[in-house]
């Protein structure tokens, strides 16, 4: 199992919000890229990062903090967060990345999403932030109406092969992750499938790699001092 450390991206800056909210947010670093170093200093191969103005609005407002840290070739990284339209697509890995991931337009624009697909095939993922079981959307501040086993049942169906998946109930709250959900959603569907919120020590990543999980993200746990990255990646293995 892959596991991703992560980078929350403000204003340039490396941040923590609490389950998606905005008005609590903790900032760790002035200068995100810093905190990708230490990732590959650790040992990392990965890093997840999640331009959160860009979620909550559209655009690429923290292209530059991705690209440095892409171009400096020593982690693979995935990025997320408001990339709604393929000239975002295009610059990011154009950039670099080597998986751009999709949130709101795979819901709300399936015709893009499939040209995406079709056009990028493993370079493209899909979000999938549950909240009570729903899928929800623009950077977490709306929620659909679709559960979230029927868009990953639609998601399949179009040929995505990497989803993302996050309980955001769990997100930042130190309380573990929803191990039955990841083992449901495992065994009913052949996607590769990340584990994202709630990872708090590192019995929660050795259960999700037992479970057969692709992936994991670490987030807040790390940035605590919970969990070390190096005793992290070790327990994914």
């Amino acid at each position: 199992m892959i596991l991703l450390p992560a980078i929350d991206i403000y204003e340039g800056k490396a941040v923590r919000l609490y389950q998606g909210e905005y008005r609590q947010m903790t900032v760790y670093a002035d200068h995100a890229p810093d905190i990708a170093s230490k990732f590959a200093d650790a040992g990392a191969a990965w890093v997840h990062m999640v331009d959160l103005e860009g979620a909550k609005t559209g655009g690429t407002p923290n292209f530059p903090a991705v690209e440095a840290v892409a171009k400096r070739g020593n982690l693979q990284v995935e990025i997320g967060g408001g990339i709604r339209t393929e000239d975002a697509v295009a610059k990011y890995l154009d950039a670099g990345v080597e998986r751009v991931i999709l949130g709101t337009a795979a819901l709300q624009d399936r015709p893009f999403l499939e040209r995406m697909v079709a056009r990028y095939a493993e370079h493209i993922a899909v979000g999938v932030d549950c909240r009570n079981g729903l899928v929800a959307t623009h950077g977490w501040t709306e929620t659909s109406e679709i559960t979230c086993e029927e868009f990953c049942a639609e998601l399949e169906s179009l040929g995505v092969q990497t989803i993302i998946v996050t309980d955001i109930s769990r997100d930042g709250a130190m309380r573990g992750t929803n191990r039955a959900l990841y083992e449901t959603l495992n065994a009913s569907f052949s996607m590769d499938i990340i584990a994202s919120g709630g990872v708090s020590d590192l019995e929660d990543i050795r259960a999700l790699r037992e479970a057969d999980l692709y992936g994991a993200i670490l987030g807040k746990a790390y940035y605590t001092g919970a969990v070390d990255l190096k005793a992290a990646l070790d327990a994914a293995k």
